[in-house]
């Protein structure tokens, strides 16, 4: 369950929003983008001649901060012969960390875990992330609608993500009951205005799946809803006809608008087999149907888990994509005493932040190894052999999970607390 290309993207994802927060005093931020296969010696020739090119820059600290990066950047280039199989990006420059004068120069350089085609050079007071965060979007989408003549619904699952993108009521009154003329000319006129309700539905269905950001990753389209109204909305409506090349089932629901969506998720499972959703769904029930029938074949919240985590009886570790903690190790610079803990973002990020004293002998305690908790519990699974599953947070079984913690655990064999 252990996805090694789904560990490497959370990490980038982090990596992104760490710099997306970071800004230069001026245009001193480098941001680079190497396609793969591209020769090394031609990207380092370039940024030679922009470090030349530097020379002209009025502002002596923006020029020098501009110029040790390039450096920077060319150094660190040196160490490739050609770009890696999915290319290279490197974002380097001086970030302030304080008054003038407190700048630090940093460099990241990252391998991206799907193949990049951008060629980049700018120098900017920001990093330019946008280009790598299109690649952590899910390659693959599919397009629902829930129908009937009272409400519609459009959404799109987007990997572990059900997302509603659009509500409608049709303002279509009940059938008449009446006789005679009257009654047959009012269900004339309600026949009428079920093909305009379906006409405007249609419309903005394909607005939103024939969009350049959907439709290229759009691998098909489910229709939901009660009795044969989602058929007819497919059969009389104005929906385009690559939107309809791309249905792969319809499916009875006992309601329909945004409630029918998730009733969809419940019985598409057999169609949508194997996409994550099902995959951090199939998980979550799991650990929640062993917890009623035997609560000690599972395990909940940090502590809980940390404490068997090398017993070798762990299956399956459950924690969400938002879980963010920090694992410590610390070292007494007295009598050598060694523990573990684990803090939020929040206090790792403060620049005063002291460990606490050791437990053993009250001295002072120093860090010998700090690391993002997923970091920590991916180097862990590889020695306990448990498979580590990200659940996405907010999704309705990330919420779930949320409840016990964040992180769970599933357990080879019951275990007597």
């Amino acid at each position: 369950m252990r996805n090694q290309e789904d560990i490497e993207k959370l990490r980038l994802k982090r990596l992104l929003e760490e710099l997306k927060k970071k800004e230069g005093r001026g245009t001193e931020l480098i941001s680079l983008y190497i396609p793969l296969k591209k020769r090394i010696s031609d990207v380092i020739n370039y940024l030679r001649q922009e470090y030349a090119t530097a020379e002209n820059i009025k502002s002596d600290q923006t020029r020098k901060h501009v110029q040790d990066a390039l450096i920077k950047v060319m150094e660190r280039l040196k160490y490739y012969s050609q770009a890696p199989d999915n290319g290279l990006v490197i974002f380097c420059g001086a970030i302030p960390r304080g008054g003038p004068g407190s700048e630090r120069m940093e460099i990241y350089v990252i391998e991206p875990p799907e193949p990049i085609y951008i060629n980049l050079y700018r120098c900017d007071d920001h990093f330019h992330v946008e280009y790598l965060e299109d690649v952590l979007k899910e390659k693959e989408v599919y397009g629902l609608i829930s129908i009937d003549v009272n409400e519609a619904a459009i959404g799109i699952l987007e990997g572990s993500r059900l997302k509603v993108i659009a509500t409608y009521t049709s303002g279509i009154p009940g059938k008449h009951r009446a006789g005679g003329q009257s009654a047959r000319r009012f269900e004339r006129l309600r026949e009428m205005a079920i093909h305009q309700y379906f006409d405007r539905v249609a419309r903005h269905t394909n607005d939103i799946f024939l969009s350049e950001e959907i439709f290229p990753r759009l691998k098909g389209v489910l229709i939901g809803g009660p009795g044969f109204t989602k058929n007819d909305f497919v059969e009389e409506s104005d929906l385009d006809y690559r939107i309809r090349e791309k249905i792969i089932g319809y499916i009875d629901t006992n309601y329909s608008g945004e409630e029918g969506l998730r009733e969809m998720m419940e019985k598409s499972e057999d169609i949508l087999k194997g996409i994550k959703y099902y995959n951090e769904k199939r998980l979550v029930d799991d650990f929640l149907n062993r917890l009623a029938r035997k609560h000690d074949q599972v395990l909940y919240g940090l502590k809980e888990v940390y404490r068997r985590i090398y017993d070798g009886i762990i299956d399956t570790v459950l924690i969400l994509d938002n879980f963010n903690y920090y694992y410590i190790k610390l070292r007494c610079k007295i009598c050598g005493f060694e523990e573990e803990i684990f803090t939020k973002e929040e206090e790792k990020l403060k620049i005063e932040y002291r460990p606490p004293q050791c437990k053993k002998c009250g001295g002072e305690n120093e860090i010998v190894d700090l690391k993002h908790i997923f970091d920590y519990l991916d180097e862990v699974s590889k020695i306990s052999s448990f498979k580590l599953a990200v659940i996405t947070s907010d999704t309705e079984h990330g919420r779930i999970l949320s409840q016990f913690g964040g992180i769970a655990a599933i357990l080879r064999y019951s275990i007597k607390y």
